[in-house]
């Protein structure tokens, strides 16, 4: 069932939300507070909207967040976990691996230097997470 105008308006607003405060800790009960839906409906909804489930989509940004953390290669991994808002390191660990392709430490040693001079939002653009289901199949372009 496609959303609606209203209840797309209400779910903008929560994914904006998430956008701003995806350090917070966030759940899908207080989201469907936000958007004045039952948890079930509201996940539901976000689904048909986005494509994705609302903890996927919030985990997704925070592993953005964790990336260009990691990149600058001042704080540990576990630092940059807890600083995007993740409270288990191994979650936060296995779901860096299933977005970028590698562990999170490996990530930080590679890619330290990387982006070195590149604009921010240019290094963004680079370095965002590809989802393993947009992956293109090896030798297909």
């Amino acid at each position: 069932m496609t959303p609606d105008l209203a209840d797309l308006t209400r779910l903008r607003r929560v994914r904006d939300r998430m956008d701003r405060e995806y350090a917070q800790p966030l759940d899908v009960d207080a989201l469907a507070r936000d958007a004045h839906m039952s948890p079930g409906h509201f996940s539901r909804q976000f689904k048909a909207a986005y494509g994705e489930s609302p903890y996927s989509y919030l985990m997704t940004r925070r592993i953005e967040r964790a990336m260009a953390l990691l990149r600058r290669g001042d704080l540990s991994v576990t630092e940059v976990c807890f600083e995007v808002g993740c409270t288990s390191l191994g979650t936060f660990s296995t779901r860096f691996t299933e977005l970028v392709g590698v562990p999170p430490s490996v990530y930080r040693d590679a890619s330290s230097d990387a982006t070195q001079g590149m604009p921010a939002c240019v290094a963004k653009q680079v370095t965002r997470p590809i989802r393993n289901r947009e992956a293109r199949p090896a030798g297909r372009s």
